[in-house]
């Protein structure tokens, strides 16, 4: 598997290796091991599987507070995204920052995000399906959000706010400056 580090050093860009003959494929896209061995020790708890009928749906950007918070293993068995991590721990010196990765089922590759991280993805084709591993269960009382397009963050999207279709939840999140005045990490 090669493992990349993009600009906020905690996201890692994985590539697990395939393996493919006429019948079709075989890929290891976890190995606690080799991720161990990367400096990546994270136990899983869940795995949840969306599907995104249309391009232009935004997930995010959201994260659950100690003691529920999560690290994500992300990739996508169908279709593309844009996915972004904003790091929200207020004494990182990239607090406020955000890194993005283009995931795809053709690239095969996945992004690790830890806890600390707000994280949120867009479809870039309909049909898109995504498959994350997560280090603590789902907590409807821990779950945030924070808004998609917050200016203070200044995430550079595919589209514009009229091409984006939100859940109400994800409509109604917090400012960051809101989060900054009470952060949870």
């Amino acid at each position: 598997m090669q493992i990349e580090t993009l600009d906020i050093t905690d996201i890692k860009l994985l590539f697990p290796r395939k393996f493919g003959d006429e019948r079709g494929f075989f890929s290891e896209t976890y190995s606690q091991s080799r991720f161990n061995q990367a400096g990546i020790s994270v136990e899983f708890v869940q795995d949840n599987h969306s599907l995104s009928r249309e391009a232009g749906v935004l997930r995010g950007l959201h994260y659950q507070c100690p003691p529920f918070a999560q690290d994500k293993l992300v990739r996508v068995v169908h279709g593309r995204i844009l996915d972004i991590a904003v790091d929200i721990r207020k004494n990182s010196p990239t607090f406020g920052k955000w890194v993005s990765a283009e995931l795809s089922a053709d690239d095969w590759n996945q992004i690790f995000v830890p806890k600390g991280f707000a994280h949120g993805f867009a479809t870039l084709e309909a049909d898109t399906e995504v498959i994350y591993k997560v280090s603590a269960p789902y907590a409807p009382e821990s779950e945030r959000a924070i808004m998609w397009n917050d200016p203070d963050i200044g995430i550079s999207w595919p589209f514009g706010t009229d091409d984006v279709t939100l859940s109400a939840k994800d409509a109604a999140a917090m400012s960051f400056a809101d989060y900054c005045k009470d952060p949870d990490f």
